[in-house]
């Protein structure tokens, strides 16, 4: 068996081979980073990725919003006000930094390890790598969770008396909940519990011409609520009901998939075409290590920097108000 000197010595190359390039991913690996946090099981795996090289960026804008063909006669021109120019906006993409510090003991690096090492009958010195890809691996899922809050439900007005860390972590920017709700087109359920009258309702508040492809559509729940919807199609004495609780099928509304997210707030909703929400990281992303030998930790600290939008907040629908079960 190992002894824990040598261990540690095993620990202490993989910090240290996780500190190469000053600390910072080297390019291939913030975009491997940021590939592991869009493919985690969250919103962010379906929305529009943004990978930004400097802190901010413009996202430009062109349609036609109303009618551009005109009866044509013969051998005369359109008038002035008969010709079409399409309307161009921007939308701009500001990051805010994010930090994470995580200490490992040296104890639990000693145990995962020898435990590493036995359970697949290795040799005892079988280098660093996969350690340091353990570490990313779990940074990147967790960190995953914490920006698809921050993508929901951040706003800048948010208070929490009671813990000033999330209201900071809260309050730095506006997230698609509080986006939607200002800009979009909004439901409201009256307390009322989720039903297919609320996607209805959510499907007719669009404007007519983002409804042609209600298969690209989503609407985004909480995962009780997307539980209490197969519910309602599971009390059916049809086949559909016994699918709704014998199988894992998607659950649909009006020809638009209904998708659970794990961190909606049980309130509220979305219904959008999920390439309508953007999510802007800046490919510079810096993982530090170091090590206190007093305290006998190893110590990393993970930064990025993210911004959320809208593209088409006319696109876009807020379900709120939906009554928690």
């Amino acid at each position: 068996m190992s002894s824990n000197s040598s261990l540690l010595r095993k620990a202490d190359l993989a910090i240290a081979d996780l500190q190469s390039n000053g600390g910072e991913l080297l390019p291939e690996q913030g975009a491997a980073f940021i590939r592991k946090l869009i493919k985690s099981p969250t919103l962010i795996r379906v929305c529009r990725v943004v990978e930004m090289t400097a802190p901010k960026r413009k996202i430009n804008k062109i349609g036609f919003g109303s009618r551009i063909l005109r009866k044509a006669t013969s051998a005369t021109a359109l008038t002035q006000n008969q010709r079409s120019k399409p309307t161009t906006e921007q939308i701009e993409l500001d990051v805010k930094e994010q930090i994470a510090e995580v200490r490992i003991p040296y104890d639990v690096m000693e145990d995962n390890i020898e435990r590493a090492a036995a359970a697949n009958n290795e040799a005892s010195n079988t280098g660093p790598s996969g350690l340091r890809q353990t570490i990313i691996d779990l940074i990147a899922e967790r960190a995953a969770l914490d920006l698809e809050e921050l993508a929901l439900q951040a706003d800048k007005a948010f208070t929490d008396v009671s813990s000033p860390d999330n209201q900071a972590y809260l309050a730095q920017l506006d997230g698609w909940l509080k986006r939607a709700n200002a800009d979009g087109n909004v439901v409201d359920a009256a307390h009322s519990p989720i039903s297919k009258a609320v996607f209805k309702a959510g499907l007719k508040s669009l404007p007519s011409q983002y409804q042609r492809n209600k298969a690209a559509l989503n609407h985004f729940v909480s995962v009780n609520n997307e539980t209490e919807y197969r519910d309602t199609l599971a009390d059916r004495g049809t086949a559909l009901g016994d699918q709704m609780t014998q199988g894992t099928s998607p659950t649909f509304a009006y020809g638009s998939p209904i998708a659970p997210v794990a961190l909606m707030p049980e309130d509220k909703g979305l219904f959008t075409d999920p390439l309508n929400l953007i999510f802007g990281i800046q490919r510079q992303m810096s993982m530090e290590f170091d090590k206190d030998i007093t305290s006998r930790v190893y110590i990393i600290v993970l930064t990025c920097r993210v911004d959320f939008q809208i593209e088409e907040t006319e696109a876009i629908v807020e379900y709120t108000n939906i009554a928690t079960v």
